[in-house]
């Protein structure tokens, strides 16, 4: 494993991207999902199954994880920019990319992937999937980017009982991995310096790469290279409807696994041999 730091420039701000590499062989970039808690080390487990084939790599995207977390108004252009200088610079020969969650509207960005791969996909942050209206959403981003305000409301969003419903609700289906010491250290991921302002603009929609179902799944259908959807049998109806739109598209070759909106984590270990033939170039439908 070699860790290492990508300094990325965007506006006025430089940023370290914290990143990893496993095994050898063609080269595959594992994007995490955007969440609050979100971290590269979700993907540990799908990243060392496959590194045994692959030249693995991962990283936390710029306000999340352990790379740089500056005051910044995020926002889609932040991603896709960072994302697209990070291959153009780390990668000089044709790359498959896995990408969980939200992370799969800005991997369609690019059409420079040679496979993509996407787990759980959605577009939606979490309270425009409730419903909670735009000008709403705006209020409460607003209010978490306030200086005192906006920390004790972070606070309490991130309080280790709270996580841990979160958890149980929607992203994990076997409630007992929910250990006091995996919640306590996905607590210590949102307490960095600067942790509150990237997830509040993800929970808000503030980094939904789409406004329309239409729109993402346009993008998906014109996609020129091979894609498989991998869809979470347990996944909460709303997003699992989402995901099966885009396993219907007739371009999409679709897998549906156990698991809900974390199954990357939770069951890497049973997807990447799904994945695996898929990403070596068998593009049999399952």
């Amino acid at each position: 494993m070699q860790l290492d730091i990508y300094t990325w420039q965007w506006q006025n701000h430089t940023l370290n991207i914290a990143t990893e590499t496993f095994g050898s062989g063609p080269s595959v970039l594992l994007l995490p999902a955007f969440s609050t808690v979100s971290t590269r080390a979700e993907l540990a487990t799908l990243a060392q199954a496959l590194a045994s084939h692959f030249q693995v790599t991962l990283l936390d995207w710029p306000g999340f994880g352990d790379s740089d977390r500056p005051a910044l108004p995020y926002q889609p252009d932040v991603y896709r920019q960072f994302l697209k200088a990070f291959v153009k610079d780390t990668f000089p020969q044709e790359v498959a990319v896995v990408a969980a969650g939200h992370a799969a509207g800005y991997a369609l960005t690019l059409q420079s992937w040679s496979r993509m791969v996407l787990i759980a996909p959605t577009w939606r942050g979490p309270l425009a999937v409730m419903g909670a209206p735009v000008a709403m959403r705006r209020g409460i981003r607003q209010l978490v980017s306030a200086p005192v305000v906006g920390s004790a409301l972070y606070g309490l969003n991130t309080r280790p009982g709270f996580l841990k419903w979160m958890y149980r609700r929607h992203v994990f289906v076997d409630e007992t991995q929910l250990t006091s010491d995996y919640i306590a250290k996905r607590y210590q991921n949102t307490q960095q310096p600067g942790a509150r302002y990237a997830p509040a603009a993800f929970v808000t929609g503030g980094l939904d790469p789409v406004d329309e179902r239409e729109e993402f799944l346009a993008g998906l259908a014109q996609q020129p290279e091979p894609v498989m959807v991998i869809v979470g049998e347990q996944a909460p109806p709303r997003s699992k409807a989402e995901m099966e739109a885009m396993a219907k598209l007739p371009n999409i070759q679709a897998a549906y696994l156990p698991g809900s909106l974390g199954m990357a984590e939770e069951f890497g270990d049973a997807i990447a041999p799904v994945i695996l033939p898929f990403l070596q170039g068998n593009t049999t439908p399952i």
